[in-house]
């Protein structure tokens, strides 16, 4: 009886050791497994690593080629100024004699247009001044043939009013132009009125007589028009 109570405590042992080998081999599996895991994780962050340090390698690289064309150009472009402002005394000599030239053209140039006006002045002033010597003369003549109408046959009167028709043709052609009056209203621009009267059969302000012709010289009043003027 002792022997088999012996002999089934050792059974019991055996079975416990059994027991306790195997659950030390399956921790054993479960922390070699857990490893292996950790170490694959730990390759894959490597690899990611090296990868982003390759991108951020190539994108240095991009920026110092980047920043090393602006340095290059910033240098050569300070080059050029530098030599540019370093001219030859030949050619800022030309350039002095090229300004002063211009200089004396432009002046040249004004000098010319303003003798030209000058004498468009002075021939205006002396035509004007001709021009009003000769409207007494013109005035005569009209008075003369006013007073021959009834003798219109007569080849002296006829002669008178072809000398007449050519000194008033000459006038014109020059920019010499009689001054509407007579049915016209009053301008003061262009009328002296000198007698005013009552006529109900025109309207008031009305110039209803020319006493003297009124003459223009290239739009420019040379004598007013002396008109009766109705009020």
């Amino acid at each position: 009886m002792a022997e088999e109570n012996r002999e089934e405590i050792k059974r019991a042992m055996e079975a416990e050791e059994a027991a306790e080998e195997e659950k030390q081999q399956d921790t054993d599996a479960g922390e070699e497994e857990a490893a292996e895991e950790a170490e694959q994780a730990g390759s894959q962050d490597a690899e990611c690593a090296e990868a982003a340090d390759g991108e951020d390698a190539e994108g240095e690289g991009a920026d110092g080629a980047v920043d090393g064309d602006f340095v290059q150009a910033d240098t050569q472009e300070r080059q050029s100024s530098f030599f540019r402002k370093k001219k030859d005394k030949k050619d800022e000599k030309i350039e002095e004699l090229n300004d002063k030239v211009m200089r004396q053209m432009a002046e040249f140039d004004n000098f010319r247009k303003r003798s030209e006006k000058e004498k468009s002045q002075m021939f205006d002033l002396g035509a004007r001044s001709v021009i009003e010597k000769i409207l007494p003369v013109v005035d005569s003549f009209e008075r003369g043939l006013a007073q021959a109408e009834e003798n219109s046959e007569d080849p002296f009167v006829q002669g008178m009013e072809k000398i007449y028709r050519q000194l008033m043709t000459e006038l014109e052609s020059i920019g010499v132009q009689p001054i509407e009056a007579e049915g016209k209203e009053f301008d003061p621009n262009l009328h002296n009125a000198v007698m005013h009267c009552e006529d109900e059969s025109v309207g008031e302000n009305i110039v209803v007589q020319e006493l003297q012709k009124g003459y223009t010289y290239h739009d420019t009043v040379i004598r007013h028009s002396m008109v009766k003027v109705a009020n």
